[in-house]
């Protein structure tokens, strides 16, 4: 079967799994019900729960123990974009071509749906039919993922570099004696840059890949290596982010363009220039299939969704 027809069919198969875990929309409280399938539902690349399935599939596990972490990281996926897009956060008034949750509904139900959201992607694993050490070991990266050493933490450092990174934001290092080290600020960014990236966007693309490949009960060789697929997808995904945030106008998009550099906030091409961000892209591309060397004709799904992050907005 090739990969997007394979690829087709976890993501059907996905729609119906999220509409059956959401409550429906004329249940009690139906407001909130109503923000919280609005921001799940209808949209999204879905790129998360894809990574579950393709490595789960990678690992030779069965299908439909993949179906409740899938659900999960989208839930929790669609948490975080509702919160961010607030006004308190990157005030967005678009989403995945139709307008955020607070400008659609409000301010206090679309908090409410956000908690909401993250609250059912952990009832949805705690009821899997895995066995009980898979369900403990998915919730603990889940959790892992979404919090302060991960995206929530992420998105705190992204608010404090916002406005604040340039080089005078970074001072000089000073030995024991008190003498004075400069540093370079553009590779301190950088540093500062790929951490925040790798926790605020990193994470959960991470424990995607992890969450599929412990359903499929993977040894602790084969979770390093696609763990380091991971990180390279993860870093590719938000350089191209980057990328499109620049090139890419909000039609296209599908949420609002060119919001970076009005916020001044610490990216790839603000930082080291458009041509040298897709060069790093097409590292992170070579790096990824290695990564995946070992594992044949069972890692093409892993692959063609490394070449969706690189090339989505060509």
């Amino acid at each position: 079967m090739l990969a997007e027809q394979r690829t087709a069919k976890w993501l059907a198969r996905l729609e119906v799994a999220l509409d059956r875990a959401l409550p429906s929309a004329d249940q009690v409280p139906q407001r909130l019900h109503q923000a919280m399938r609005h921001a799940v539902l209808g949209g999204g690349k879905r790129l998360r729960a894809q990574l579950v399935y393709a490595a789960g599939w990678a690992c030779g596990a069965n299908r439909s123990e993949l179906d409740a972490p899938a659900v999960a990281v989208e839930l929790v996926h669609g948490y975080s974009l509702v919160h961010d897009d607030l006004p308190a956060m990157d005030d967005d008034k678009l989403r995945r071509g139709k307008p955020t949750v607070h400008i659609a509904f409000d301010e206090a139900t679309a908090i409410l749906a956000g908690d909401a959201l993250q609250a059912l992607a952990f009832a949805v694993l705690a009821k899997t039919d895995a066995p009980a050490k898979t369900r403990i070991e998915l919730v603990a990266t889940l959790a892992e993922a979404a919090g302060t050493r991960g995206m929530c933490g992420g998105q705190q450092l992204d608010m404090d570099a916002t406005g604040k990174w340039g080089p005078r934001s970074i001072p000089p290092l000073k030995t024991h004696k008190g003498q004075r080290i400069d540093i370079n600020p553009v590779l301190a960014s950088e540093i500062a840059l790929e951490r925040l990236h790798a926790m605020k966007t990193g994470a959960l693309i991470r424990a995607s890949v992890r969450m599929g490949a412990l359903v499929g009960e993977a040894g602790d060789e084969l979770l390093d290596l696609l763990d380091d697929f991971a990180h390279d997808l993860g870093l590719a995904f938000q350089i191209r982010d980057d990328i499109l945030d620049v090139e890419t106008d909000s039609s296209e998009l599908g949420k609002s363009a060119g919001k970076d550099a009005a916020q001044d906030k610490l990216t790839y091409p603000a930082l080291i220039g458009m041509a040298e961000s897709k060069r790093r892209l097409q590292e992170l591309r070579e790096g990824m299939h290695y990564a995946l060397r070992g594992l044949g004709k069972r890692a093409v799904p892993l692959r063609a969704l490394a070449e969706f992050a690189i090339a989505r907005g060509h």
